[in-house]
């Protein structure tokens, strides 16, 4: 049960979301510093670890190489300049940047910068909500000192714990910090008042409100709403006959920049999951390789958050929308609680087999619920038992 701080006008609150710089990428740059400036690839599968040279420098893999049904983790912002994304095909990304640096993802390393930068956060304001590997909401509400001093102090703090950098939005409220912790990428501090949403907030694409996808984006573009104060300014009863009276409300709250979420410090995790919304929709006969690799990706994700959080699961699901806006879920129980990715996949996989696949695909999700901890159940299934 989430543990709420009292109660604060919203113009009052100072909510932080601090959001690590390419954080994967980051952790490499640090083990391999010579890449430092390099476009540089975290992902793909089956991915060769660079090879130590006689003279003491390496060999790496390149992504004009690479041949399989990957997708790209992360990037550095010198691979995302030439086009390259995560979730991105990494045959796709070999054909944007061919001489990119391709190196495998080291889940281990990441949970411990993870661990070791949030601890860093919690020195200085201890009110956080965890989002993930590389994000967290803080509550500066209730913190002495003047806002971006504040922010600066815990950007320091991040640095000396792990030698990363990070970008911070403080705002009033969630939604309008995760929107300014990418404002200033990377190494960034963005200050914002509700005052200032109307001329830093509304020039802004409708689609940097968190949860516009791109589909939804698309939709609302075709009725001549490009921009976030577009979407405020839309007629309310307008955007309903368009997308049902709980978005549409929440559409037009998000544009105004309103948002009574609190920072949730303490929660039990009853579930966890990934899931990503394609640029266009997918076909999952044309499009296999591309959705195997998304699919097999999002499974590794699960399967990290919970070795980081220390649990296990016992039921694996799948969770898909249509280009039509229906969905559709499966679930599956495991005979015993797991957080191996190769069995999470597999599951995941049986799920994916009991639905429907004739129509193109905007979403693909994997949840794993039904959670114990680590030390409830020291028996798990292991990952040689159902090969991908």
């Amino acid at each position: 049960m989430a543990q709420e701080p009292p109660a604060q006008p919203p113009s009052e609150r100072r909510i932080a979301h601090l959001d690590m710089d390419a954080f994967y990428a980051s952790v490499e740059l640090l083990r391999y510093p010579e890449l430092c400036g390099q476009a540089v690839v975290i992902g793909g599968r089956s991915v060769h670890q660079p090879v130590e040279l006689p003279d003491g420098s390496r060999q790496y893999s390149r992504l004009r190489d690479y041949v399989g049904r990957g997708v790209v983790t992360t990037s550095t912002y010198e691979a995302r300049a030439l086009g390259v994304f995560s979730a991105m095909g990494t045959m796709k990304a070999a054909r944007l940047a061919p001489e990119a640096i391709l190196l495998p993802a080291n889940f281990d390393a990441y949970r411990r910068y993870s661990r070791l930068f949030k601890e860093a956060v919690a020195g200085v304001a201890p009110d956080i909500e965890d989002r993930g590997i590389d994000e967290i909401y803080i509550d500066l509400t209730s913190v002495p000192g003047a806002t971006r001093e504040l922010a600066q102090r815990i950007k320091q703090a991040v640095r000396d714990a792990t030698g990363l950098s990070c970008s911070i939005g403080v705002t009033p409220n969630k939604l309008l910090s995760k929107i300014c912790s990418e404002l200033d990428k990377p190494d960034g501090v963005t200050i914002l008042t509700l005052d200032e949403v109307p001329a830093r907030i509304w020039p802004l694409a409708a689609r940097k409100i968190n949860g516009i996808g791109p589909k939804a984006a698309e939709k609302l573009t075709a009725l001549g709403i490009h921009t976030i104060g577009d979407l405020a300014h839309a007629k309310p009863a307008f955007l309903q006959n368009h997308f049902g009276a709980s978005t549409a409300l929440w559409m037009h709250r998000s544009a105004n920049g309103l948002d009574d979420r609190p920072v949730a410090t303490h929660t039990e995790t009853k579930s966890v999951s990934r899931e990503t919304t394609f640029e266009h929709d997918l076909d999952a006969r044309a499009d296999r390789a591309t959705l195997s690799g998304i699919f097999t990706s999002l499974c590794e994700r699960v399967a990290a958050d919970l070795q980081r959080k220390q649990l296990l699961t016992r039921t694996v699901g799948i969770k898909l929308r249509y280009d039509d806006f229906s969905g559709a879920t499966r679930d599956l129980t495991l005979p015993l609680a797991t957080a191996d990715a190769h069995t999470i996949r597999r599951a995941a996989g049986e799920c994916l087999r009991r639905v429907p696949l004739q129509k193109k695909l905007r979403l693909l999700g994997v949840r794993a619920s039904s959670l114990c901890l680590l030390d409830e159940q020291p028996a798990t299934v292991q990952g040689d038992l159902w090969a991908e």
